[in-house]
């Protein structure tokens, strides 16, 4: 069950790669996916209660797990076997797939500070996700770590529309990021259109990081540097789990899944500014001791 836009899942790659990887290990088993797209979490808790009402379903992987989320209690309460996918710590004994989100941001900063950047930008997804707030968090407490200046986050709904918006917002600030960190790949991508329509060149004065590597990330332009997760593979993880509670056998935890950092052409030193703006040279190289000037800002849509 997806409570977003159904507009977004033509566009976002995730989902598609996701549920192929659930499907394909079904499959074997003469099991198929049913996928219902509503419009928020209210109705899909009254979705759950027909599909138990009618038997509809052998078990649930819930997705995009909230901070206070119903569906898990609501579910027990249903009968309804569930596996949780992604961030959840609420009850450790939950048949779950997770992830590992703050260390993939901690990776991601790791390898813009050691390119010199000091003005690190986050656009993200909504804000009541775990993972979101996990990502965010770890960016937080990692910059405070680097002796650099509080990440910007601005808050987007995973789409183009969001990702143009708000990269425009944040390379239009007064002090602008060198480097910002999206959430999924279609916002990254937006992102680079935004910056060169404000003649912003990626990444001779802006690194991109994309979360999610996609086609998108290999044929944009420049390619994006992303964090890449095996999404066909966790897919393939969460049909295993089903598996296990259709079939009555206790399920262990499974992860945490952690994306990996994969370099391309959208991340580069950061550059160094005159008082009047203009690129003076580039940063020392990667691991050397940053010089002073501006620093990266991450931002959510």
């Amino acid at each position: 069950m997806l409570a977003r836009p159904a507009r977004l899942l033509g566009v976002e790659p995730f989902f598609m790669e996701f549920i192929a990887g659930i499907e394909e290990s079904l499959a074997e088993r003469g099991l198929s996916v049913l996928l219902h797209v509503v419009a928020h979490q209210d109705a899909e808790l009254a979705a759950y209660r027909r599909w138990a009402e009618r038997r509809l379903v052998e078990a649930v992987a819930v997705v995009n797990l909230t901070a206070g989320d119903r569906r898990p209690a609501l579910l027990r309460e249903l009968g309804l076997p569930a596996v949780l996918v992604g961030s959840w710590d609420e009850d450790p004994a939950a048949p779950a797939v997770r992830t590992d989100d703050a260390q993939a941001v901690r990776e991601a900063l790791t390898r813009l500070v050691e390119l010199g950047h000091r003005r690190v930008a986050r656009v993200s997804g909504p804000a009541p996700l775990l993972h979101t707030r996990a990502r965010g968090a770890a960016l937080e407490e990692g910059c405070r770590a680097a002796g650099l200046p509080p990440p910007v986050t601005a808050e987007g709904d995973y789409s183009a529309e969001a990702g143009e918006r708000l990269t425009s917002l944040l390379l239009t600030a007064e002090t602008p990021p060198t480097a910002i960190l999206y959430d999924n790949d279609v916002m990254a991508v937006a992102g680079l259109s935004a910056a060169g329509a404000l003649d912003v060149p990626v990444p001779e004065r802006l690194s991109v990081i994309a979360w999610d590597d996609s086609v998108l990330c290999r044929l944009a332009s420049p390619p994006l540097t992303t964090m890449s997760l095996d999404v066909h593979g966790y897919g393939a993880a969460v049909a295993r789990a089903l598996l296990g509670l259709v079939d009555g056998r206790p399920v262990p935890e499974r992860g945490p899944h952690l994306a990996r950092y994969v370099p391309r052409g959208s991340t580069g030193p950061r550059t160094v500014e005159t008082a009047a703006g203009t690129a003076a040279g580039t940063a020392a190289a990667p691991g050397a001791p940053a010089a002073p000037g501006p620093t990266a800002v991450a931002a959510e849509t």
